[in-house]
């Protein structure tokens, strides 16, 4: 096979593959704005759960309190709020609905990796996580909140997430 027929025996799987390329790419590029779309209305329908009486979020501008604020919405009623406080075994982030009374609306763990049926309880234990429900800011782990069991760092980490996103909405902080 001389250099001639040894280039084109190379050319055709390669052009296959920057075709294959070019299709690949063209579907991500159609299909990213209904996804972002979705994303965005599941936020929503979350944030309605967690903020009852609103039904739009903008986000808004914040100095990011002491590293603890990552994003802030405008609802109607209030605002949700995404905290990030250190836990046992890593960052924990907060959704917490505040309403323009400064009392806490609505609280979901949105991300955490604490162990596993310890601090890892926070992701899904309602009755830990309700006690933080018509709080004003003050909530104090072993005073006013039980912590989960086995799990005190974390309880603390949701209690630390859940005071500075009413500080946000009750001080010259935010709102």
């Amino acid at each position: 096979m001389n250099v001639k027929q040894q280039l084109e025996a190379l050319l055709a799987p390669l052009a296959a593959v920057v075709a294959a390329a070019a299709l690949l790419w063209g579907l991500s590029a159609a299909l990213l704005p209904p996804a972002r779309s979705n994303a965005l209305a599941e936020r929503d329908a979350v944030f309605r759960t967690l903020l009852p009486g609103s039904e739009t979020f903008t986000p808004e501008a914040h100095d990011g309190g002491d590293g603890v604020i990552s994003a802030v919405y405008r609802g109607e009623g209030g605002y949700v709020i995404e905290t990030v406080t250190g836990g046992y075994d890593g960052d924990l982030t907060l959704w917490v609905g505040v309403g323009d009374d400064g009392r806490v609306t609505g609280l979901m763990t949105r991300d955490l990796s604490e162990t596993w049926g310890l601090g890892g309880n926070a992701l899904r234990d309602t009755s830990f996580l309700g006690q933080f429900l018509n709080t004003a800011g003050q909530a104090e782990v072993g005073v006013d909140v039980d912590a989960i069991a086995g799990a005190t760092v974390t309880s603390r980490a949701v209690a630390a997430g859940v005071n500075a996103a009413v500080a946000y909405v009750t001080t010259e902080w935010g709102g």
